[in-house]
């Protein structure tokens, strides 16, 4: 066989992609599975986007090549969703670009900036993305440390000591995946301040700012935000649509060009309907928000209950479309913990330890379980008394 690429030497599988064919077999072989772990909304996306696409797809040029920069009312309405939603005004022409998927604009945004052998901040526990990306581009991945002592929030004298002569990128996001720590516009007003000091480009990942949360916020809300930072977006989470790989990063013009230069390179432009269920999904009001939180909010309640079932201890103050919990006192292994749990019970929970070193200790349950699921899974840890 011809010989593979050295970077895919420092790269692996990614978690998921590998343990779901574990759990699937499980599955195959008759296993009830009870799937906590991946963060897939279950639910659908608003009735009127579904038939947005339906109706796009008999339009002429529904088949056709379409603009590396979307649509033009594509970009207006991200532009307006920004305004109306985060207060943040922003040119749709100059200063968003659709993406398929945020995912892809972590790796566009690490080409488009990062030289072989710059250095990249990196929240640790964190997207395991932001790792992986940095590997296969040739930059150095310089771990932060976030822990539960600092609400999951950066030590700022922490950074200042570390070797910051080759940073040139820093990934963030909040709300935080995988723990739910909200963020705040103070913490990020030090972010930035942080950012301009040392001159690096400061990236903020924003996918579960609507997913049980009651002040979505986007770090281009701070002064000065727009000069040294970028924000990814997505409509996976907010509005339940992850499989159709839509999402957007938001920024000054001279960023987004560049972002624009790879991508271009990339793909040859989202698929026209798609692009119309975007929009119809973007000019959705409150009330779908409040619908989903609604649902959202009495699963973390069950979820909750499981996780101290197994003796965790939930943090309690996290949003977003995860729980994150502590697990007992005594365990020293997350991944045998929830490997237990797996072969014993048949519920898949995601080990904290593939989000970082610091997620050792912790364990993840997704919010994408339908509430007679999760009381199911509850009741699999219920003592029988003769």
């Amino acid at each position: 066989m011809i010989t593979t690429a050295k970077r895919l030497d420092i790269v692996e599988e990614y978690y998921f992609s590998s343990k779901l064919r574990e759990v699937r077999q499980l599955a195959a072989e008759g296993n009830p599975i009870i799937n906590m772990g991946i963060g897939s909304p279950d639910l659908n996306p608003p009735q009127k986007v579904v038939a947005a696409i339906a109706a796009a797809m008999q339009e002429d040029t529904a088949h056709q090549y379409q603009s590396y920069q979307g649509l033009p009312e594509l970009r207006q309405a991200m532009a307006d969703f920004y305004f109306n939603n985060y207060s943040v005004a922003v040119s749709p022409v100059t200063e968003i670009l659709p993406l398929m998927g945020s995912k892809e604009g972590i790796m566009h945004i690490s080409m488009a900036f990062l030289n072989e052998g710059d250095a990249v901040l990196i929240p640790n526990p964190g997207y395991p993305t932001y790792t992986s990306v940095t590997n296969l581009v040739g930059a150095v991945p310089v771990y932060y440390d976030l822990t539960e002592a600092t609400n999951w929030e950066p030590d700022f004298d922490a950074l200042e000591r570390l070797d910051l002569s080759k940073v040139k990128l820093m990934w963030i996001g909040y709300p935080h995946m995988p723990t739910g720590a909200r963020g705040s516009l103070a913490l990020f007003e030090k972010l930035v301040a942080f950012a301009k000091k040392h001159h690096i480009l400061l990236v903020n990942d924003n996918p579960y700012s609507f997913v049980l949360n009651d002040n979505p916020m986007s770090l281009l809300q701070v002064k000065g935000a727009m000069d040294v930072a970028l924000e990814l977006n997505s409509l996976s989470k907010t509005f339940n649509m992850a499989g159709w790989r839509v999402g957007m990063v938001v920024g000054n013009a001279q960023a987004i060009d560049a972002v624009l230069k790879v991508k271009s390179n990339m793909d040859s432009g989202m698929f026209y309907p798609v692009q119309k269920g975007a929009i119809a999904a973007l000019k959705s009001d409150a009330s779908w928000f409040e619908s989903m939180n609604t649902i959202y909010q009495k699963r973390r309640v069950l979820t909750e209950q499981l996780a101290e079932k197994l003796g965790c201890q939930v943090y309690k103050e996290g949003v977003g479309l995860f729980v994150w919990a502590k697990l007992p006192a005594g365990i020293t292994s997350a991944e045998d913990f929830i490997n237990d749990i797996l072969y014993q019970k048949h519920i898949f929970i995601t080990p904290g330890t593939i989000f970082g070193s610091n997620g050792e200790g912790y364990i993840r349950f997704a919010l994408c379980v339908k509430e007679e699921k999760i009381q199911e899974a509850i009741d699999r840890f219920s003592v029988v008394k003769s």
